[in-house]
């Protein structure tokens, strides 16, 4: 046994060096790793912009800025982005789908209904919230179909009535302030039949006179209802 024991600690001598080595590599690999990784989150988090340096980058870029345009219109403004790329990626590189295509419209329709419902119900709250509060400021007369105005500067001309055009200067706003049309911005003002707009306007126009100068707060239901117009404003207060 005398003769063997110095080769036993000679092996685990060797041993115990080779495990140092590797050690010390795995742990050099290691750091190389975390310093790309640094490098990579680094860049990520720098303004991520687009190339558009030839026409076919351009091209798909703007196709998917209409593509999520209407996206956001149908009301997938709530749409995980990294599923929808995951999406888009697997089908162009022709990789295999979670999903059959099939059963994916089908799930797409049914989610796109529930979140425009969703959409439309908490549109409806915040507007009937901000009516009832509303009516009780100082200057703000309510008719019966529930059509909310505030006069700011009173004219002394004639009303019109539904048989007769108008022309007006105006600016569409939404509840949060946005602006969505504005004849003001234009620089010209807009003429039309008094029955040619929507209703909660119609109604309006012929309780003004000439001069007058009034905003006016609109229910959905005098405006746009449910339905919405060109993809927008379903069930919104102007």
């Amino acid at each position: 046994m005398k003769f063997f024991l110095p080769v036993l600690i000679l092996s685990s001598v060797t041993v115990v060096a080779q495990s140092k080595k590797e050690l010390i590599a795995k742990t050099q690999q290691l750091n190389a790793e975390v310093e790309t990784l640094k490098k990579q989150v680094e860049e990520l988090k720098k303004p991520q912009t687009a190339d558009l340096s030839n026409p076919h980058k351009k091209a798909s870029y703007s196709l998917g800025i209409l593509i999520s345009k209407n996206l956001m219109m149908q009301g997938a403004d709530s749409l995980d982005y990294e599923s929808l790329v995951y999406g888009v990626r697997d089908v162009f590189k022709g990789d295999s789908l979670q999903l059959k295509p099939e059963d994916a419209a089908m799930f797409v329709q049914v989610y796109m209904q529930q979140a425009m419902e969703a959409k439309i119900e908490k549109a409806k709250a915040t507007g009937l919230a901000f009516l009832a509060e509303n009516k009780t400021k100082p200057g703000v007369t309510e008719t019966a179909s529930g059509l909310q105005y505030k006069i700011i500067t009173s004219g002394t001309g004639k009303k019109p009535t539904a048989n007769d055009q108008v022309t007006v200067h105006y600016a569409g706003k939404l509840l949060d302030g946005t602006s969505f049309d504005s004849s003001i911005e234009r620089g010209e003002p807009a003429t039309f039949g008094v029955t040619e707009v929507i209703a909660g306007w119609t109604e309006a126009l012929q309780l003004m006179r000439e001069g007058d100068k009034w905003v006016l707060y609109l229910p959905s239901e005098l405006a746009y209802g449910d339905q919405g117009a060109g993809g927008r404003f379903h069930h919104t207060l102007f």
